[in-house]
């Protein structure tokens, strides 16, 4: 072991266990401290080897032995000082989310992790090693000792990627996509088959009951009746419509649109006032936390369509079938869109689409400017957009300056807008835009979203959300750090978890905030809006 490299680790381990956007469990941690180590002891190494290199003065036999003996004593006081303190510092973020405090991070727990991650990460490395020194004292025979190590390193790295890539994660990816398949498959005994004609999955219904997915059949079942409106409004009400195509209702994307154009036409739902096209999450999920404020908020004169384009996570998804899911999208629009452009302006529905995380991002790849231009539909509503999303790229980028990363004031407010939710709402931020457009969008993000704010160039630069002033939710504890802070992040994007109001998790009441500032429908006072937040907490 390299003390020069056992130094660097500490270092990084150390940093590892400062506080980042979500709470971290204490398993999770110790991997993240681990990789951190190990991260931290290969570039002391690959430094050493570098010095070395430039033959530059080393340290003699006595020197080396006692930097050694002091070298590990800093470097364990320095780890158990972290340790000591990661618990404070996961609970102060615990604290502002308003969860209960964890009685500690569990050292004893945490140790063992980190050695065991980074003892694999140490073999697979010196295994790596092994194969290029047996690659080049092949090579040394045939060509020049550098380009024996040049081509060597090469098929090393090309070996070693097979390996992982073709072995490894290949296993992994089957694993889940069987795991993921029968979860998808498994019709729940508390779910009832709907009943009323209208409804998807009904005797009625184009799609078959067993064809939606589980998330298929929990959405078209769930939300409010009639008579759940009718009670809540003391008024006689509609129930709203629900339609969804399952990814087994149909062969193909082209046929499952078609499919869904014909349920939405047979359902009614363009005899409705609003018309929403929601682009689901990876495993086909629509969230209900935006979708029933939605529904009240239009008294259940909506209709909402969405159609299934994966059963994996989105993380697997957008790992494996990020062009699959666009291309759904993409023929789900056509045909919704194509049908309601051709209906009279002045009586089909105002079209608004929407979509939480993987969904927002198929959401904004469905269309484009050139299809809309002549004949715009009315607006967008994209939750926690990941970061991957290049037209959210291109609007942080381009912000007004003097406007935050995390709220963006992207020109005049007139076409786009970012909201927090609800708290946005009460501090007036919005006041001051200019009127709204033929077309709108609206950007619902909180600031300790990892999902939305993770970045890979963190690894070398402080992202511009990490400036002062932060954004809610975010503790005052973070700090910047190289690569260890890119690998909290990618934590947190991962495994984090939070309460409804942080992270990923949106909550009803700022969703109802977001429809409210995007689809303004009418006859809703401030009683009443409170009133229904109530009804949603």
């Amino acid at each position: 072991m390299s003390i020069v490299g056992v130094l660097v680790g500490t270092v990084f381990f150390a940093i590892s266990l400062s506080p980042s956007l979500l709470p971290r469990p204490f398993v999770v941690q110790g991997v993240l401290s681990g990789a951190s180590f190990a991260v931290g002891y290969g570039l002391g190494v690959a430094g050493l080897v570098l010095w070395r290199f430039l033959k530059l003065p080393v340290a003699g036999p006595r020197l080396r032995r006692a930097l050694t003996i002091t070298g590990s004593v800093l470097c364990a006081l320095v780890a158990i000082a972290f340790l000591w303190q990661a618990s404070t510092w996961q609970n102060s973020i615990r604290a502002l989310m308003g969860m209960e405090a964890d009685g500690g991070l569990r050292p004893s727990v945490i140790g063992p992790v980190a050695i065991l991650v980074f003892a694999v990460l140490l073999a697979l490395a010196r295994l790596f090693r092994r194969l290029f020194r047996f690659l080049s004292r092949r090579l040394d025979v045939y060509v020049p000792r550098r380009v024996s190590y040049l081509v060597s390193i090469m098929l090393a790295v090309a070996v070693s990627w097979s390996a992982i890539d073709g072995v490894l994660v290949s296993a992994l990816l089957r694993t889940a996509d069987n795991s993921f398949q029968q979860l998808d498959a498994l019709i729940e005994d508390d779910l009832p088959r709907p009943t009323r004609p209208e409804q998807t999955g009904s005797a009625n219904s184009l799609v078959a009951w067993s064809s939606l997915g589980r998330q298929g059949r929990r959405f078209v079942s769930g939300g409010p009746d009639a008579a759940t409106l009718s009670a809540f409004f003391d008024a006689d009400l509609p129930a709203p419509v629900r339609v969804y195509v399952g990814l087994n209702s149909a062969d193909s994307p082209e046929e499952r649109a078609r499919l869904a154009l014909e349920e939405l036409i047979r359902a009614g739902g363009f005899e409705r006032s609003v018309l929403l096209l929601a682009t689901p999450t990876g495993t086909g999920w629509i969230d209900p936390a935006g979708q029933g404020p939605v529904e009240y908020l239009f008294r259940g004169d909506i209709a909402t369509v969405a159609v299934q384009y994966s059963y994996l996570n989105s993380p697997l998804a957008l790992l494996t079938e990020a062009a699959y899911g666009a291309e759904t999208a993409r023929a789900v629009f056509l045909e919704i869109y194509g049908y309601w452009r051709e209906l009279p302006a002045e009586s089909r529905p105002r079209l608004f689409l929407g979509g939480l995380s993987l969904g927002s991002l198929n959401s904004d790849l469905s269309f484009d400017l050139f299809d809309i231009i002549d004949d715009p539909f009315e607006g967008v509503l994209w939750a926690g957009p990941p970061f991957r999303n290049e037209s959210w790229q291109r609007m942080v980028r381009d912000r007004d300056p003097g406007s935050p990363a995390w709220l963006p004031r992207f020109r005049d407010g007139a076409v786009v807008r970012f909201t927090l939710g609800a708290t946005d709402a009460a501090a007036g931020r919005a006041a001051d835009y200019a009127p709204w457009g033929d077309f709108r969008i609206v950007v619902l993000q909180y600031p300790s979203d990892p999902i939305t704010f993770f970045e890979p160039s963190a690894a070398w630069r402080r992202p511009a959300w990490m400036q002062e002033p932060r954004g809610p939710g975010v503790t005052p504890e973070l700090r910047w750090f190289p690569i260890v802070t890119m690998l909290q992040l990618a934590a947190d994007m991962v495994v984090g978890t939070a309460p409804q109001g942080f992270g990923h998790e949106y909550s009803p009441r700022d969703y109802i905030s977001a429809w409210l500032a995007l689809t303004e429908p009418p006859g809703w006072t401030q009683a009443e809006i409170e009133r229904l937040e109530r009804l949603f907490e």
